[in-house]
């Protein structure tokens, strides 16, 4: 399954990824498409058994701050959007951890990892507490059930803190066990949101988004309650990508290590969807920065398939991926300079032609213009140049032949000059749908 590795009309952004028997989940929280806001007031879960990672199943909604067709509320005292929840496993029972947008946070518990979830009650705080527990917000929690029984909620935006859970009760929070600044806002740490703490053998990672947003950086501890060390990127969603914020962990599904994250779309920063990539993390517990692709969880796409454009993960000069319907989600605003890329393609072996056909489908614009084909990068070797007409259709070309594994780029070139030049500089071309290679 490509990136986004759930259905595209899906947008489940902040996904906590969470391994529960012989499955994996994706807890997050719940964009729709060209939103003026972030989230909506449901959460959804979907999972995938842990030995098929492209049969994803969507369990429906488990929690809601609104009433709807289908569901009462289950927050009487608020029906503030839901954002970025967390959920974990003690002594057989799940707990959802959810934080709700200006108003105070809770705690639901289910017997199931797909729920429903059923409302304990608010977080519990000590008498005395700061004034951010009082506020009760608890912004974006990652939660650890650590390997002693021990329960710990990390939080905070602009600026972190983290405190103990009695893991008798699950909401109520110890006294005297807060901790500000968990995560100092200072470089080169410069927390922002988005905990999500991890134990991996002796040591804890808390994952997170520092101030440039776009990305989620790691900081490591031998104690759940720090002093941590920042240690480095994991992930940057705008590297050559229209960036924002992003919010996400790291997962080991069958011994290989994935960090979850997500991308912007529809020309806005409130339309996320989720995306996945394999990570490594080496011998001295150190996370070599990923580049973002196509891949979702396979190893290598067939660029012999129709390829939805909305699987892009480069996109520059301007152009976007967005939804028209369920089923269309094109890359428009594609104008001169623009270059959308794709990572990585398995062509195969050499098979003794030196041509190939390659064709794309695109709704035009009026306009004209040529779509150059590269290999590996946008400045690579070029396999082809591809005509753009005004009106709607299949564009084609022959292209060379092409063995291995390969990054594929389109870059964009306009076709017009003289007279004609400035009229149409800055003007759509088209919008790209998909495309597929012939061999």
């Amino acid at each position: 399954m490509a990136n986004p590795y759930l259905p595209g009309w899906e947008y489940i952004p902040d996904g906590e990824p969470r391994v529960f028997g012989n499955r994996v989940y994706i807890y997050g929280s719940h964009d729709t498409a060209g939103s003026d806001m972030f989230c909506d007031y449901k959460l959804k879960v979907w999972s995938a058994p842990v030995d098929n990672l492209n049969d994803w199943v969507c369990h429906g909604d488990i929690f809601h701050t609104r009433r709807d067709l289908d569901h009462e509320s289950d927050t009487p005292w608020t029906d503030g959007p839901l954002y970025a929840p967390d959920v974990v496993e003690k002594d057989g029972s799940y707990y959802l951890y959810a934080y709700i947008f200006g108003a105070k946070g809770c705690v639901a518990k289910s017997d199931r990892p797909e729920g429903p979830f059923t409302l304990i009650s608010k977080y519990q705080i000590p008498e005395n507490a700061p004034q951010v527990m009082v506020d009760g917000w608890f912004v974006d929690p990652g939660v650890l059930v650590d390997d002693d029984g021990r329960v710990y909620v990390y939080c905070g935006f602009e600026q972190s803190f983290m405190a103990e859970i009695e893991a008798e009760n699950m909401t109520r929070i110890k006294p005297g066990s807060y901790i500000p600044d968990i995560i100092p806002t200072e470089e080169p740490f410069s927390f922002f949101e988005a905990c999500s703490l991890r134990k991996i053998k002796d040591t804890y990672y808390l994952i997170y988004s520092p101030r440039t947003g776009s990305r989620l950086v790691y900081a490591t501890s031998d104690s759940p309650t720090g002093p941590f060390t920042y240690r480095g990127i994991i992930v940057d969603n705008g590297v050559e990508y229209p960036g924002g914020n992003n919010h996400g962990s790291i997962c080991n599904i069958k011994g290989q290590w994935y960090i979850f994250y997500h991308r912007m779309t529809n020309h806005t920063i409130m339309s996320r969807r989720a995306c996945v990539e394999k990570i490594e993390i080496l011998p001295d517990g150190t996370i070599p920065q990923v580049e973002m692709t196509s891949l979702g969880f396979e190893e290598s796409l067939s660029p012999y398939r129709e390829v939805k454009a909305d699987i892009a993960c480069v996109l520059k000069g301007g152009c976007y991926i967005t939804e028209k319907n369920r089923f269309v989600r094109p890359i428009v605003n594609i104008t001169e300079g623009c270059v959308i890329g794709f990572k990585y393609f398995e062509f195969g072996q050499d098979n003794g032609s030196s041509t190939m056909e390659f064709i794309a489908n695109v709704e035009g614009s009026g306009s004209r213009g040529k779509m150059h084909i590269h290999l590996d990068a946008e400045d690579g070797d070029e396999i082809g140049i591809c005509e753009i007409g005004a009106d709607d259709g299949l564009i084609k070309t022959v292209v060379a032949s092409v063995t291995g594994r390969h990054a594929v780029y389109f870059v964009f070139e306009g076709t017009y000059g003289g007279w004609f030049k400035e009229s149409f500089d800055g003007k759509i071309m088209c919008n790209l749908i998909s495309f597929t290679f012939i061999k």
